[in-house]
């Protein structure tokens, strides 16, 4: 049996997406979550990776973690726009901050999630319609839990000094090394 024009235009074409994350079993897991709601998926770990898929063939969506092992997921937002502008992009992130979130968005992401985000997260947020804001969230992090994200974030940016990190917070070291030893607020 031939097929004909009115038959290819019964083929239904799933929207493609690409997931970029380091954390491999978190990427395999939304990769089988976002595939049962209907998406071609593919997997990349690394942001040389992400850009690559980027550049063969760019996707319809897009999500992607802020830190990666080689890089700043942020490049691929920026390859992404180049390639596509008509590419939705997600940006998730452990690390959330403002200035990031703006960043994310000015190089054109529709939305940025701190983790942990679920499948139901993400897809919420590729599907939304622009032109509605979004909701609040449910159980938004506590103003410790925001202070504390923003601390091992410095930390972080310091390569994990202590006295840099203190000195950028404009706190005394000791403080900042209790904090630190700590556990993460709720």
């Amino acid at each position: 049996m031939t097929a004909t024009p009115a038959d290819d235009e019964l083929i239904d074409v799933q929207p493609t997406l690409l997931l970029v994350d380091d954390d491999r079993p978190f990427l395999q897991r939304l990769g089988r979550a976002m595939e049962g709601r209907g998406f071609s998926i593919t997997l990349a770990e690394t942001v040389s990776d992400g850009i690559k898929h980027v550049r063969n063939d760019a996707p319809d969506y897009c999500v992607v973690d802020m830190r990666l092992e080689d890089g700043n997921g942020l490049d691929i937002v920026s390859a992404l726009q180049k390639q596509n502008a008509q590419t939705r992009v997600i940006v998730l992130t452990g690390y959330g901050n403002i200035a990031t979130a703006v960043t994310a968005v000015k190089l054109g992401a529709i939305d940025y999630l701190a983790k942990p985000a679920d499948a139901d997260d993400v897809y919420a947020a590729l599907m939304q319609d622009p032109d509605d804001k979004a909701a609040p969230p449910e159980n938004p992090m506590s103003a410790d839990r925001v202070r504390w994200e923003h601390i091992q974030r410095v930390y972080e940016l310091c390569d994990r000094n202590v006295s840099e990190t203190a000195r950028r917070l404009d706190m005394h070291r000791r403080t900042l090394q209790r904090i630190l030893a700590k556990r993460a607020p709720r």
